[in-house]
């Protein structure tokens, strides 16, 4: 069995969508120095990060040989739109952006990967993003998503239905971090997604799960949110 799989074929509603074509048989609150676990932060609070450029992004994001089993590819700026689309209720909208990578503030640069495990019968595809931002910015974002997680239950979004958002056990990477699931309409099936956003200084690390052949077999490899952490941290 071999398996392909393309972040711009997901869901066609919001252009991230994830096609099978090969299967079996053929930007709110500011938590000062500290992380949602009460964690101090490696950063003096009178201390901001420095925001990255496009070039830093390329050299933290993780490349090829970084991490065994996996294999990398570049995401498109096709599949990362800046233009974010409205989501409904709005109490959400942290969430429909987050599926394109998109943060409100903006980002200043971004960088995306898609990560697929080397063992064919591993339907697993993580897509990740580092995005840049003004450290302020870059906790804001981190405050409306955890906001969001527990404000909102389900919403539409680019003509398409997600429901039974819940948060998952936040990671203990960076300065902060929060992971939650989604459950949408892919193919004519339920399908649950899970995300995991880390905040290491104004950078944000972002990470996306699906498994289209095992729906249920879903949550990103907490071994490729520390990889990248740990590189990031390392410029």
């Amino acid at each position: 069995m071999k398996s392909t799989v393309s972040r711009a074929v997901v869901a066609a509603s919001v252009t991230v969508a994830l096609g099978l074509t090969a299967a079996c048989g053929g930007d709110r609150g500011d938590r000062g120095d500290r992380g949602d676990d009460g964690k101090k932060s490696s950063q003096p609070a009178d201390k901001k990060s420095p925001v990255l450029t496009g070039a830093d992004l390329e050299k933290a994001v993780l490349a090829k040989g970084d991490l065994k089993g996996y294999k990398v590819e570049k995401m498109s700026a096709a599949d990362m739109p800046a233009q974010t689309v409205p989501a409904d209720p709005a109490a959400c909208q942290p969430l429909a952006d987050m599926f394109m990578f998109a943060t409100q503030p903006t980002a200043k640069a971004r960088a995306g990967r898609i990560m697929t495990g080397t063992d064919e019968l591993d339907a697993t595809v993580v897509s990740l993003a580092l995005i840049a931002q003004e450290e302020a910015d870059a906790k804001k974002v981190m405050g409306d998503l955890r906001t969001a997680t527990e404000k909102c239950d389900a919403y539409e979004h680019a003509d398409s239905k997600y429901r039974d958002v819940a948060a998952l056990p936040a990671p203990k990477s960076g300065d902060e971090g929060v992971s939650y699931k989604v459950v949408g309409l892919i193919e004519g099936q339920k399908t649950p997604m899970s995300f995991t956003v880390v905040r290491s200084g104004s950078t944000l690390a972002a990470f996306y799960s699906i498994n289209l052949l095992q729906p249920k077999k879903f949550g990103v490899p907490g071994k490729i949110v520390d990889a990248q952490v740990k590189k990031l941290q390392s410029l």
